[in-house]
């Protein structure tokens, strides 16, 4: 009897341990990434991007276990705004409104100010404006928009205030530079990484013509961001790593140095 007892002892502390053990296992975080050529995307169903390998490098440093996947820009703002659980994602600018429903690490990157990217049937209506400003009060000329995103708070509300017609569709930032080709719009914002990933790899160079404004906001820094449930002690291993890899000043891409 006293051996039996003993038996179910060991055995029920063994089970225990084990559960425990079990639960107090670190889960990985879920970290998603939408596609955003140069940044991050893919090419023939590998995940490439001069952001993403950076931010791979940070999670390994951090130590923090993490698996990577690719979900469209909508559904990513959704999962956090329905209560995702152990879940992140990289390359967002800071808004009020995602604040409300995640936390934000150190900047990771900063983004040089946005360019106007003009249709070529458009080229001469739109340089004949001297200003952004100016730009955006004619009424006669069509911006494309890439819903879901955002320019930033100042350019944002710049759009907001336009006199342009609006073509908003839900693509991304290299479809819509397509749909620039054939004049569906009259120009778009673009950032600068992402026009010279998408000349570089056009068969036939692109007739379009890039033109930088004097009152273009400046350039916005991003971030990753976690839900509400992942702890401080994860978020702040992932900025000592961020720290430790030069933060926002890290060049991480060459057309940062042209």
């Amino acid at each position: 009897m006293t051996l039996r007892i003993f038996f179910h002892s060991s055995l029920l502390a063994a089970t225990v341990l084990s559960a425990g053990g079990a639960w107090c296992a670190p889960q990985p975080l879920t970290v998603v990434w939408r596609d955003k050529p140069p940044y991050h995307y893919q090419e023939n169903g590998e995940p490439k991007g001069f952001l993403l390998e950076r931010v791979k490098n940070i999670f390994s440093i951090a130590g923090v276990p993490a698996q990577f996947i690719t979900e469209p820009q909508k559904r990513i703002w959704a999962n956090f705004k329905h209560g995702a659980k152990n879940y992140c994602s990289i390359s967002w600018y800071r808004l009020p409104e995602r604040e409300a429903v995640a936390q934000f690490t150190a900047a990771i990157h900063e983004d040089l100010p946005h360019s106007v990217l003009i249709a070529p049937a458009y080229v001469d209506k739109v340089t004949a404006h001297p200003t952004l400003s100016s730009l955006l009060d004619d009424p006669e000329l069509t911006l494309g928009l890439v819903d879901g995103v955002s320019y930033g708070p100042a350019l944002d509300q710049m759009i907001k205030g336009s006199k342009n017609r609006i073509m908003s569709r839900t693509v991304e930032a290299t479809l819509m530079m397509r749909m620039l080709t054939v004049g569906r719009a009259s120009f778009m914002f673009v950032d600068r990484e992402d026009w010279e990933y998408f000349r570089a790899r056009e068969t036939t160079p692109p007739a379009m013509v890039r033109r930088d404004f004097p009152d273009m906001p400046p350039g916005m820094k991003r971030h990753i961001v976690c839900s509400k449930d992942v702890p401080a002690e994860t978020m702040a291993k992932l900025n000592q790593a961020i720290a430790a890899t030069g933060g926002s000043n890290n060049p991480g891409h060459s057309a940062r140095s042209k």
